[in-house]
């Protein structure tokens, strides 16, 4: 990313430190506030992940910055027999296990705290690997890449879904008017952190998305690399593979 942005800008911890804090704070609302911050696209995102990994009938998944886990749970939807969910925060997991609990899924997903910069898999683990709204968020965002790279099977897939920018017009302003202005303010209306919402909008903004991002994963050694824009270019859906 060309500019590091941090939650709490007065903070003396670094980023991976005050994004654990950060979505620990808001874990018990998060949830909702998504639904309404997306208007309930993020669901149909998603939902486009597990059609694409479905048809390559993965064994084995690692959902990486799963968060509350929506994405780990939506993958039992592909077959696999084994679902990972790792997340630095443990607030976000906790709300996560009684979601999987309450979809009768213990079986088959496991919900774990980690580090995607310093994973705790060996080489060659996972047959598929997504990240979703998750990799803006890496304090050093080759070196989640170049773990990811190590853990996931030769051909084994991986999915990234992440906001992006609007380039055409009205849709570019109209982006920049919403994410700067009314996401942040239902963020602080709805949530006890008031600087969350603004850090997001934030990491968006200068995320490197679309071909530039293209171009990192082929750096790490990624190949079939490949965008889809979602929804008039707010966010963008990347597969790749090893």
């Amino acid at each position: 990313m060309s500019k590091k942005v941090t939650p709490y800008k007065e903070s003396e911890l670094g980023k991976k430190e005050q994004v654990r804090q950060m979505f620990d704070n808001i874990s018990g609302s998060y949830d909702g506030l998504n639904r309404v911050i997306s208007f309930g696209t993020d669901v149909k995102w998603r939902k486009r992940i597990v059609t694409f990994l479905k048809e390559k009938s993965p064994d084995s998944i690692l959902d990486i910055a799963t968060g509350t886990g929506d994405l780990a749970i939506a993958m039992a939807h592909t077959g696999a027999k084994k679902i990972v969910g790792l997340d630095l925060s443990p607030g976000m997991l906790e709300v996560g296990k009684h979601k999987v609990a309450h979809k009768n899924l213990e079986s088959t997903i496991e919900m774990v705290v980690g580090d995607s910069e310093n994973l705790p898999f060996e080489d060659n683990s996972f047959d598929a690997i997504t990240v979703a709204f998750g990799v803006r968020n890496f304090e050093d965002l080759e070196k989640g890449l170049e773990e990811i790279y190590r853990v996931l099977k030769p051909e084994g897939h991986f999915v990234v879904l992440e906001t992006s920018v609007p380039t055409k017009t009205p849709f570019k302003q109209g982006y920049n008017i919403y994410t700067k202005h009314i996401m942040p303010t239902i963020g602080k209306l709805f949530s006890k952190d008031r600087s969350a919402y603004t850090y997001l909008s934030e990491s968006a903004s200068v995320f490197p998305h679309g071909e530039a991002f293209n171009n990192i994963l082929r750096k790490i050694g990624f190949i079939g690399v490949e965008n889809k824009p979602q929804t008039m270019g707010v966010a963008s859906i990347y597969v790749a593979s090893k």
